[in-house]
């Protein structure tokens, strides 16, 4: 069910970000987590936190502390993102595309060779290679790593999804 709510996380993103909105939510799944804090560690979202059904003040999202998690309101439980756009571009936003890879039925997993040439912008069957600004997120046996780290640290994995502007 992991792999499936990261396809659903991927769409409700992209949805959320053509409508223009600044925050958005969806269930606190292990996975969900990890690809969301990649996503802000690589300057895709402004911020990531823990909170119920209702959003946290953007206001003061720096000093919000979420309620601590139990197994009585575990189910409640939602990640918070928030959105970034670019002002210089006439509001656009700055997470454009977030395509799933991983399919529930069809995991894909790539060798570390692979991943060099995806990187360097060359095809690898069945994938094309990264444009300008486009990032790959895959999971690895030491975490949700971007494409670049997953080289840096010489790691292949399961690919998660395809982000550009």
């Amino acid at each position: 069910m992991g792999i499936a709510n990261v396809v659903n996380m991927c769409s409700h993103l992209q949805n959320a970000s053509r409508a223009h909105l600044g925050m958005t939510s969806f269930p606190h799944t292990k996975y969900n987590l990890s690809l969301a804090i990649t996503l802000h560690r690589r300057g895709w979202l402004s911020f990531v936190t823990r909170g119920g059904t209702k959003p946290p003040d953007p206001a003061t999202i720096s000093t919000f502390e979420p309620e601590p998690l139990t197994t009585a309101n575990v189910s409640r439980q939602r990640l918070w993102v928030g959105l970034k756009y670019n002002a210089a571009a006439g509001g656009k936003p700055v997470l454009g595309a977030i395509t799933p890879i991983t399919t529930p039925k069809r995991p894909i997993t790539v060798k570390l060779k692979d991943l060099e040439r995806l990187a360097r912008g060359l095809d690898s069957h069945p994938h094309r290679g990264l444009n300008l600004g486009e990032s790959i997120i895959l999971t690895t046996s030491l975490g949700t790593l971007d494409i670049r780290e997953a080289i840096e640290r010489k790691v292949g994995g399961l690919l998660l999804c395809r982000v550009g502007p």
